[in-house]
């Protein structure tokens, strides 16, 4: 276990760990409770009832946060051509088009949030499995991130907007941000109601008894503080 610092200490001491908190009131306890001089993120976590060693209990997807998430998100898509052209002009960051943004990418380069790709390009970005792979930025289908040139304006006006992908691990967890600390409470709440919500519908057939058994929400460094996951998906989603 590690040693935690003082401040962290006085934080949790706010918290109390046995008990489970309505949505609302946990999160503004993870705004309380954080402590550093910079603006945090909120993150989500979730316990599944779900043995991701199964194909047919595998759980992703992608939610739209009605708020976003409070931070620029860097943008690169993999096109060439008329495609590139479509994506620089709906404000991608970068345009990875060569083999020459191929080799810079598997000599170790990941300095953006979300890889878009359109079909034609996939032979390339195949090759960057083990790269974008596990740092969760290799464009999938099912997770909506390949699709046609005329499709990409959509595509990058949701990443920058707040367009998160989830996919379980190999523990059964996922793992979401929701926005910033600074954000007022009402927004988070929209945000956390969105994600959860997400979660429920991405449950797969194959999944027994319980299945979200346990959500966590902390911010960066912060405690983490329990939510009723009944309560939590009681919430109305009204945006």
């Amino acid at each position: 276990m590690p040693k935690r610092g003082k401040k962290y200490r006085e934080a949790l001491e706010k918290v109390d760990r046995m008990r489970l908190y309505p949505p609302r009131e946990a999160l503004e306890l993870v705004k309380e409770t954080s402590y550093t001089n910079f603006d945090a993120t909120v993150d989500t976590h979730f316990r599944l009832g779900v043995d991701p060693r199964h194909a047919d209990q595998q759980v992703r997807g992608v939610v739209l946060l009605p708020h976003g998430l409070g931070k620029k998100v860097r943008v690169l898509v993999f096109a060439a051509g008329e495609a590139a052209k479509i994506a620089q002009e709906a404000g991608a960051d970068y345009i990875a088009s060569d083999d020459e943004w191929i080799k810079k990418i598997q000599d170790g380069w990941t300095d953006f949030d979300v890889a878009i790709a359109v079909p034609e390009m996939m032979g390339k970005v195949g090759r960057l499995g083990r790269i974008l792979g596990p740092r969760g930025l290799m464009p999938n289908p099912k997770a909506g991130t390949i699709a046609p040139a005329d499709d990409l304006p959509r595509l990058i006006r949701e990443a920058k907007a707040g367009r998160v992908e989830f996919r379980v691990d190999k523990g059964a967890n996922l793992h979401m941000p929701i926005g910033k600390v600074s954000f007022p409470i009402e927004t988070l709440l929209d945000n956390f109601a969105a994600v959860v919500d997400a979660v429920k519908k991405a449950r797969p057939p194959a999944s027994k008894g319980t299945y979200i058994r346990r959500i966590t929400v902390a911010s960066s460094m912060g405690p983490g503080i329990k939510v009723d996951p009944i309560q939590a998906q009681a919430l109305e989603v009204s945006f």
